[in-house]
């Protein structure tokens, strides 16, 4: 499809663009799109309307067996591993520049494919990628190795080497930003990848592979499999020649792909997970600018966000007032067709999802909670799976919907006295991946940015950040970081070499 044509700018013309994609269903291995060795394919579907986007290859254990060898004889050969990071570079940037030259083919796969608002793809999730992969290429020539202060009779070296073959194991929420976060500081660093992309959302991350070989990537450094996580993932996960592991998705799994590390080769397993994320409003916050930040931290992205602020704490002398604004503030998420560039909140990515947030807005009606607003299916586009914006109040820490990561827009209102309470509330949890606080008290926030155990902490914003910032969490959210210089160092070894020269 030629990139030449003018940007679609409503729902008819993204709808007439979709019908003309050429979606390319295979996956990607040393430097070629081919089917999966069974044969076997797999449909994709639009969580749009339900209907079919493509047959994507599903692929198993054998064609991991391939991709593996042919990954790690790419990289033993030195080809990319041992290229001059300057050269390496060139290709990395001339790979985001290709992104960007097809932001609209690449924005449109991922609201196809993903559910997501068309307006968010096309003004988050593509520019993020290209800035993730260019950002990367262009710190890896400016990193430098060490020398250790040593006596005159030694030298010590500090050099960094990269790890060898990474499989990259990433989630349907946000699958381009994720495959990006992986592949920038994997490539940049000199391993050769395999990226599986979630099952349900495998077109983007098949669309880069011939991106990546096209700026100049030599083949096999970059291998695409798409395939279920219970026979593709696991075998990548129990490979005796995968060095490291990176995977963003649940908790659950994430405790799974730890344990094939520990019955394998002990590959280095770096995992970014659940989420309930507290974000606590203080009385003395700018609340309007607060509240619009509470909506839109539980309902961007369908609520589909492992960093959602989904605990809402708020100080109980405002609580009433805050809410109605939240409410209010809740409206312009009404759900509508991903492809329609008026539309703020999307699709639910499939029936199994909508049936997990059904269950956990009946459990909170069921444990006493208050429903505020929401609580039902909403009626966008036929054959897809839409829910309204969804608040509760009355909530109370041991609620299951204040513990639980529901992954949907459903929002648990906690209400709090002191700051020793919000924060022992907000601690509250297996999970530590991201917190809110809203104060104008620059004492208490930077108290509490300190003691919440959380990866990210935004105070007077939702969502802050960009790639110069390490994203990860503490406790059961993960370990490991994505983004910034930080991520470079998950991909790469550290030699000490020691040289006497007496």
């Amino acid at each position: 499809m030629s990139e030449h044509h003018k940007t679609p700018t409503t729902l008819q013309e993204w709808l007439a663009l979709a019908d003309t994609l050429e979606i390319e269903g295979r996956a990607f291995i040393n430097g070629a799109y081919v089917d999966a060795l069974s044969g076997s394919t797999r449909a994709t579907y639009s969580p749009a309307d339900g209907r079919e986007l493509a047959q994507v290859a599903s692929c198993g254990p054998e064609d991991a067996e391939v991709a593996v060898k042919v990954a790690r004889e790419t990289f033993e050969s030195g080809v990319w591993s041992h290229m001059p990071p300057m050269a390496r570079k060139k290709i990395l940037v001339r790979f985001a520049e290709l992104i960007e030259e097809n932001r609209v083919e690449i924005a449109l796969l991922e609201s196809l494919d993903a559910g997501k608002p068309i307006s968010d793809t096309m003004s988050v999730d593509v520019p993020g990628a290209a800035t993730t992969i260019r950002w990367s290429g262009e710190a890896i020539d400016k990193i430098y190795d060490e020398v250790a202060p040593t006596g005159p009779a030694e030298l010590g070296l500090v050099t960094r080497m990269p790890l060898g073959v990474v499989a990259a194991i990433v989630p349907w929420n946000f699958p381009l930003s994720t495959t990006a976060w992986k592949l920038g500081p994997a490539l940049a660093s000199g391993n050769s990848v395999i990226l599986k992309p979630a099952s349900s959302t495998p077109l983007t991350a098949i669309k880069l592979a011939g991106l990546a070989r096209k700026a100049g990537l030599p083949d096999g450094v970059l291998n695409v499999l798409p395939g279920p996580g219970s026979s593709l993932g696991k075998a990548l996960g129990l490979h005796m020649d995968i060095d490291c592991l990176t995977f963003t998705g649940s908790t659950e799994v994430g405790k799974t792909l730890t344990e094939y590390s520990g019955q394998s080769n002990l590959k280095r397993t770096f995992l970014e997970l659940g989420g309930k994320s507290p974000n606590i409003v203080f009385a003395d916050a700018d609340l309007d600018k607060a509240a619009e930040a509470a909506a839109l931290a539980i309902f961007y992205n369908q609520g589909e966000t492992c960093t959602a602020g989904s605990r809402l704490l708020v100080e109980k002398s405002i609580a009433g007032e805050f809410i109605e604004k939240v409410k209010r503030a809740s409206e312009r998420f009404a759900p509508g067709h991903p492809q329609d560039p008026a539309t703020v909140m999307g699709a639910l990515i499939d029936k199994g999802q909508f049936d997990t947030v059904e269950h956990y807005v009946a459990k909170g009606i069921e444990e006493g909670a208050q429903l505020v607003c929401g609580g039902a299916a909403a009626e966008a586009v036929e054959g897809g799976h839409y829910y309204q914006p969804t608040v509760f109040r009355g909530v109370d820490g041991s609620m299951t919907i204040a513990r639980e990561e529901i992954f949907g827009p459903v929002l648990a209102v906690i209400e709090f006295e002191t700051e020793a309470e919000a924060l022992a509330i907000a601690n509250d949890s297996i999970y530590g991946l991201a917190a809110g606080i809203w104060t104008q008290n620059l004492g208490r926030a930077h108290r509490l940015a300190r003691d919440i155990r959380a990866g990210s902490v935004w105070v007077n914003n939702y969502f802050g950040g960009d790639i110069t910032v390490p994203f990860g969490g503490f406790k059961q959210s993960g370990n490991g970081r994505d983004k910034s210089l930080h991520a470079l160092d998950k991909y790469c070894e550290l030699k000490s070499t020691w040289i006497d020269l007496s």
